[in-house]
């Protein structure tokens, strides 16, 4: 850890019971959880209902947990579908807090939860932070947006949980969150990663070393992102920079945490929600350690349980290592994200990783997808750092090109534009422009 703790703070570093369980003990239980879970949503959902009466499967048939894989999946679809509350699982009585999508995509999907679900929510928030690295009494900066959207208040209620303070700053007026980290000081900072390099950008605008910062973890999450990017963070800002998960159709934020001691990978938090990896195409389980779409069940939850739901995510199961829960590769993209390019498959993070150690660009790019002839054209807009000559600037972008040619296997060409140039974000980044016609 570059940046220890301050001296005399409560110690929190210890698991707690859940994370204490045995392997065995955790399948046991997963089972138990499961097979309430499956019954509850057979009795109190209509689509689950129809869905395991289709595919010929009732709760009961959860004999072990291999037997998962008999049941349906559930995709994004299906909670459109049902919109708003057609998911739901106990009347809208004891529902406490409704979440939603920005439905940007179409009808968003809603999400909902009672009372013992929120706890549960705070309670696997904590856990993350701690396993990030923050301990009680630190005070921790909540850069994710607050309302619908899950970040916020995830975050808040999960550092409150653990005994922190909390500066719930939300997103957006960048200049403001750099004064108030200067100010109030923060151990943590909890917020997408591209708006940390937006917040990079404002405090050398002002003059301010970010390695000066009191800041000494941040916890990432809500995009993927790549190791090139956190070693541009954790240089440039001294801190350790750890992966968060979750997604609002789950719980949210705190599914699965990287754990600062190891950051290799991300511990799910399997005695609340059970992971599959499928072939996206297919559908078929995939044994641990192959690389495919991950799919969750929730295990606790009472207001919305989710079955077998496509996250959409592509990604791995590995075994544990700083806990007993299995890890989850880091997010290389989402099915939906992946860009076919004559006939090569590629993610944003790719060119990410390449743009970030790539001489006198800084770590903000674009893609614009075109169709100016026949065939595709996929350009890579980067800035240019302030310092970089135009000759610098040539040579970076003829080194991207290769780079994208030899690691990934197909040619695009690569514009360099002025510092400041690109649209910077608050939240979720755009790191993709399809003009080509007929693009939504």
């Amino acid at each position: 850890m570059t940046k220890p703790p301050d001296a005399g703070k409560p110690d929190a570093g210890k698991p707690d019971a859940g994370e204490l369980l045995s392997r065995a003990e955790l399948e046991a239980l997963q089972l138990r959880r499961l097979r309430a879970t499956l019954r509850h949503a057979y009795d109190n959902v209509d689509f689950h209902r129809a869905s395991f009466d289709t595919a010929g499967v009732l709760p009961e048939d959860c004999r072990t947990l291999a037997d998962l894989a008999r049941f349906p999946l559930t995709a994004k679809s299906d909670l459109r579908d049902h919109y708003p509350f057609g998911m739901f699982a106990v009347p809208q009585s004891e529902v406490r807090r409704v979440h939603a999508s920005s439905g940007t995509t179409g009808r968003p999907t809603v999400v909902g939860y009672t009372q013992r679900d929120l706890d549960m929510w705070a309670d696997v928030m904590a856990r993350s932070i701690r396993a990030a690295g923050g301990r009680p009494g630190d005070k921790v900066h909540v850069g994710y947006g607050y309302g619908l959207f899950t970040g916020g208040l995830g975050a808040h209620y999960g550092a409150e949980r653990l005994g922190c303070t909390v500066i719930p700053a939300s997103g957006g007026m960048t200049e403001r969150q750099v004064r108030l980290i200067q100010d109030f000081r923060p151990d943590v900072i909890m917020v997408t990663p591209s708006y940390m390099l937006t917040l990079l950008d404002e405090f050398e605008r002002q003059g301010v070393d970010p390695r000066t910062t009191s800041l000494r973890v941040g916890v990432f999450g809500a995009e993927p992102w790549s190791r090139e990017m956190r070693r541009e963070i954790e240089e440039r800002f001294a801190l350790d920079a750890v992966d968060i998960y979750g997604l609002s159709e789950v719980i949210g934020p705190g599914v699965a945490q990287e754990c600062v001691e190891t950051k290799d990978g991300l511990h799910v938090w399997e005695d609340h929600f059970f992971p599959e990896v499928i072939d996206p195409v297919t559908g078929e389980v995939l044994p641990d350690g192959e690389r495919g779409e991950l799919v969750f069940s929730s295990l606790t939850k009472e207001a919305m349980p989710v079955i077998r739901y496509r996250t959409g995510d592509l990604t791995r199961l590995l075994p544990g290592t700083a806990r007993v829960f299995r890890r989850m590769e880091r997010v290389t993209g989402r099915s939906d994200d992946m860009i076919i390019l004559r006939g090569v498959n590629l993610f944003p993070t790719q060119i990410e990783e390449i743009v970030l150690r790539t001489p006198d660009v800084a770590p903000h790019f674009q893609l614009r997808l075109t169709r100016p002839g026949r065939l595709d054209l996929l350009t890579v807009r980067a800035e240019a750092r302030p310092e970089a000559t135009a000759g610098q600037r040539a040579a970076a972008a003829r080194r991207i090109a290769a780079a994208v040619k030899e690691g990934v296997g197909v040619s695009v060409e690569v514009e360099m534009v002025d510092p400041q140039t690109l649209e910077r974000s608050s939240g979720k980044l755009r790191r993709v422009v399809d003009l080509r016609p007929g693009a939504v």
